[in-house]
């Protein structure tokens, strides 16, 4: 027997609520990769990786929004929490690597295409490792043909991530690029969900494990949801705002290089003034003893 599936149990709530969290960590994630291609060198490392945190926790917390309005009407649904966490850290750690690949190599198209890809598969890698946390007596079964199009959304949408990651610098065209990347990264979630079927395994209105989303999903989402304001506020009032720096969003000017010595002057130039010896007596040179050498003039 085939399950009822609705995605939308509390209406347009949940799905907005997703792509506005999707937004704000593709914002954050912006905003703190140009900040640290215009920075010191030393600062760059935490930049980006404030950055991929952002987009990855933003990402993570649309899909399990997205998921409390889903539901089957036969059965109750449960979630694994180790299951439902390994596809937070999955999230953060693919898009930190294809964050990082892009930061350090630039916008190149096989740097872009090679950390687009990567980032997009670890992004479809977290939806479908978060489904596997879902606990109900039912198959999930999956259409294969929607299943490759929700990656390749994926893959386009990591991959416009990481370019305008690097390429958009300004407030406004960042905000567009950011409500983009929200569209994107919130249309792959539900043409996955448009993916699956469930067929229902004899025990209905039975627990099958897991705790329900109302019990974990609300406090799990507690800890990405204050990361990004916290994030927020740390993009507002930097570091190198705090310290007094001037021209932080300027590109950083290379260390001037520091030499150990003088460099010689050459060829050497005469100074007429720092020579005040008298001329020599013509009656020819002066007297010298045995141990010494004369002058040479």
């Amino acid at each position: 027997m085939q399950g009822t599936i609705d995605g939308f149990n509390y209406g347009a709530v949940t799905p907005v609520a997703a792509y506005l969290m999707a937004c704000l960590g593709a914002a954050l994630g912006l905003r703190c990769t140009t900040r640290s291609l215009r920075t010191e060198r030393s600062w760059k490392p935490g930049w980006l990786a404030l950055g991929a945190t952002s987009i990855g926790s933003g990402i993570w917390t649309m899909h399990f929004i997205a998921m409390i309005g889903f539901q089957v009407k036969e059965v109750p649904i449960g979630y694994d929490v180790p299951t439902t966490i390994a596809s937070l850290a999955v999230a953060i750690i693919v898009v930190g690597i294809g964050v990082f690949i892009v930061g350090y190599r630039g916008a190149t198209r096989t740097t872009l295409l090679v950390a687009g890809t990567l980032t997009g598969f670890g992004v479809a890698a977290m939806h479908y490792i978060g489904m596997a946390g879902m606990r109900l007596h039912a198959r999930m079964e999956y259409d294969t043909t929607v299943v490759v199009l929700s990656v390749l959304i994926a893959v386009v949408a990591a991959t416009a991530a990481l370019w305008a990651a690097v390429s958009i610098h300004g407030f406004l065209p960042s905000l567009a690029a950011s409500m983009v990347m929200g569209i994107a990264v919130t249309g792959m979630h539900y043409t996955g969900m448009a993916a699956i079927s469930v067929h229902l395994q004899g025990l209905t209105g039975v627990s099958a494990g897991g705790g329900s989303a109302s019990s974990i999903m609300f406090p799990m989402l507690l800890g990405p949801v204050i990361f990004l304001v916290l994030a927020g506020v740390v993009v507002m009032f930097d570091p190198l705002l705090v310290l007094g720096e001037g021209d932080w969003d300027q590109p950083a000017a290379k260390p001037a290089r520091k030499d150990t010595q003088a460099r010689p002057v050459w060829p050497p130039v005469y100074d007429e003034s720092a020579d005040r010896r008298p001329p020599a007596p013509s009656a020819g040179p002066a007297p010298y003893r045995d141990n010494q050498r004369p002058r040479d003039w």
